[in-house]
C-alpha cells in the first residue's frame, strides 16, 4: 500500500506513483503509437521503466518516427518474433515485469495467454476493469471508481462479488482504507422486475456479514442516489454510502461502458483505468483516450502493483 493518505486527485495519484516507482512495464508488441506515447510520458516522469516486447527493429523505428528517441535509447528491449503476448505473460509470472500493457494487438489476443489455466496470470479471481474519474460535483475534487465497464458482459451475483473485491483491492492501494461501494441500478427499491436490484440487496447483506472486509457496500442505488446529497435527502435514503460513493458497481458491461464514456468523453472528466484480478496489473489503453488519461492509467497500474507487492 502507498505511503499514508488517501489520494483525492489524479495529480496526487501521479505524484505518488513517481514516489513508489519506477515499476517495470512490459509493453506487448510495443510498435504502437498509443503505447509508446504513454510510456514516453511515464518514463520521463520516473513512474515507469519501459520493457518493450516484440520485433526490436520495428519498435525502434516506430519510436524514432514519433520523436521518442530518449525512450528508444534507454528502454529495455525483449526481441520476440512470435508469441509476444505469451512471452510477456511468462515474464510477468516470473517477476521480470511488474505491469502488463497492451501494444499493437487486440485485447482478446493479450488476454488469451493471461487467462490460460496452466501458464497464465490467474489468481483465482475474476478479472475486471476498474476505472476512475475525478468528479467535479463536490466542493473539493475526489476520485470515484467505476466497475466493470470493460470485460464482464452480464456478471452473475458471484461475479459481482468478485468485481467488488477487486475494486476494493485497488482502492486500498490508493489509500482509501474503507471505501464506500455503491451497487448500481435504476432505482433504490428492490423488485423482482429489475434483477439488478435483487443482486444489489444480496451484496449489501454480504457486506453487513463482513464478506468484503474493510469496505462498506450498499445498494441498490441510482446514480443520483450514489453521488448527490440532495438526492439522498429528497429520496429519504438511509446509508452513509449514499451520496458519498467512492466506487460505482454497474449491473452490466453496457451500463458501465455507456456511463464511463459519458463521464470521460462527454463530461470531459479526467480519468484512468486498470484491469484488476490477475497476478499483475494489466493496462489496456485505447486510441480514443487522450495523453493524460494514458499517463493516469499507468500511474494507477504503478500504485496497484506497489500495493500488490506489499500484500
Amino acid at each position: 500500500m502507498p505511503a499514508a493518505g488517501e489520494l483525492f486527485t489524479f495529480a496526487e495519484l501521479r505524484k505518488r506513483a513517481c514516489e513508489v516507482g519506477p515499476k517495470r512495464v512490459g509493453v506487448v508488441l510495443a510498435d504502437d503509437e498509443v503505447a509508446l506515447a504513454a510510456m514516453a510520458d511515464a518514463f520521463r516522469t520516473g513512474m515507469a521503466f519501459p520493457v518493450l516486447i516484440g520485433e526490436e527493429k520495428n519498435i525502434r523505428e516506430k519510436a524514432e518516427s514519433l520523436g521518442f528517441s530518449d525512450l528508444a535509447a534507454k528502454a529495455e528491449f525483449v526481441s520476440v518474433h512470435e508469441g509476444a503476448a505469451a512471452h510477456a505473460v511468462t515474464m510477468a509470472r516470473e517477476g521480470s515485469i511488474d505491469i502488463l500493457m497492451k501494444g499493437h494487438l487486440r485485447t482478446d489476443q493479450l488476454f488469451r495467454p493471461v487467462l490460460d489455466k496452466e501458464h497464465g496470470l490467474r489468481n483465482g479471481r475474476l478479472l475486471c476493469d476498474v476505472a476512475f474519474f475525478e468528479t467535479r460535483h463536490t466542493a473539493s475534487p475526489r476520485l470515484v471508481g467505476l466497475s466493470d465497464g470493460g470485460l464482464n458482459v452480464a456478471p452473475t451475483l458471484e461475479q459481482k462479488k468478485q468485481i467488488i473485491l477487486n475494486a476494493i483491492d485497488v482502492m486500498h492501494c490508493l489509500g482509501m482504507h474503507r471505501p464506500r461501494i455503491a451497487v448500481m441500478s435504476a432505482i433504490e427499491v428492490v423488485t423482482d422486475a429489475m434483477p439488478s436490484t435483487v443482486d444489489a440487496h444480496a451484496l449489501t447483506q454480504m457486506g453487513l456479514a463482513g464478506e468484503f472486509g474493510e469496505a462498506d457496500v450498499f445498494g441498490p442505488l441510482a446514480l443520483d442516489g450514489a453521488l448527490l446529497h440532495a438526492a439522498v435527502k429528497a429520496k429519504g435514503i438511509s446509508s452513509h454510502v449514499a451520496g458519498n460513493a467512492d466506487c460505482l458497481i454497474v449491473p452490466s458491461v453496457e451500463a458501465g461502458n455507456l456511463l464511463g464514456k459519458a463521464i470521460f468523453l462527454l463530461a470531459g472528466l479526467e480519468s484512468g483505468h486498470v484491469v484488476a484480478g490477475a497476478k499483475v496489473p494489466i493496462l489496456i489503453p485505447s486510441r480514443a483516450e487522450d495523453a493524460q488519461t494514458k499517463v493516469n492509467t499507468i500511474a494507477l497500474g504503478v500504485l496497484y502493483a506497489a500495493g500488490c507487492a506489499t500484500n
